[in-house]
């Protein structure tokens, strides 16, 4: 199942995707607003900003390339914050497996990287903005959705998947998943927001074929194929951005 308002001529225009040991980012990173740090790319100029939410890993190349490709296409400011203070959750021990790593992963989940939390952060930024987010980002701008605090949001294998926080959306929505999030609770998700005043704006597919994490710190750019569903996913973020940004 798969919708996109208008055809997805962006896949086939946005920059170059490398691997992840060959990219150099093209933003930089300094204090914005009440946060000490965020990684900011793009024309402040444009009018147009984007708040990207990371996941719980915090900034990889992979997710800065995206927000790269985001800033050059669409000619936005994209600014993502961090979050987590410099405290992301360690790749390393993702699954947690001991009882001990179980307990501090549900701690984090709990404090730094509380959902409600950064919904609060994310409607301080600024009153009309589009919001991205992966996994645990797509969970916050998805909530942030329905705050009246943004004009669009976009969720790329989104974690914590939940057609309640569909039903509170109040603006147009790209979602994403892969094969690993629940078929039935996005099913549950596309009936919601095909019922919204702004369904014809709204673009969902399921890549069914990717992991998840397949376009955020998870992604493997030296496969052919999570490269091509990579570049694939950006391309029609960046049209789904077009048709908002175009009312």
């Amino acid at each position: 199942m798969s919708t996109v308002p208008n055809s997805n001529t962006a896949c086939c225009t946005i920059p170059t995707v490398v691997p992840k040991e060959q990219y150099k980012e093209k933003g930089e990173y300094k204090p914005y607003g009440s946060f000490k740090k965020v990684y900011s790319v793009g024309n402040p100029k444009s009018g147009k900003t984007i708040i990207g939410v990371y996941d719980i890993f915090g900034y990889w190349p992979q997710t800065l390339q995206g927000a790269d490709i985001l800033a050059e296409t669409l000619d936005a400011l994209v600014i993502y914050p961090d979050f987590f203070d410099g405290k992301p959750w360690d790749h390393t021990d993702f699954p947690p497996k001991s009882d001990e790593s179980k307990k501090k992963f549900q701690e984090f989940l709990a404090g730094i990287a509380n959902v409600t939390e950064r919904v609060k952060d994310v409607g301080e930024l600024a009153d009309q903005l589009r919001a991205d987010g992966a996994t645990f980002g797509a969970k916050v701008v998805t909530i942030a959705g329905g705050t009246g605090k943004t004009d669009a949001v976009v969720a790329i294998h989104p974690a914590f998947l939940d057609v309640k926080d569909a039903e509170n959306l109040k603006v147009p929505i790209g979602l994403f998943p892969s094969k690993d999030e629940p078929l039935d609770e996005y099913e549950k998700v596309i009936k919601s927001i095909s019922s919204k005043p702004f369904a014809s704006k709204n673009a969902y597919k399921v890549y069914s074929d990717m992991h998840h994490g397949w376009a955020a710190a998870r992604a493997n750019l030296d496969d052919p194929e999570n490269k091509k569903q990579y570049k694939d996913v950006y391309g029609t973020a960046v049209t789904f951005y077009k048709g908002v940004i175009a009312g």
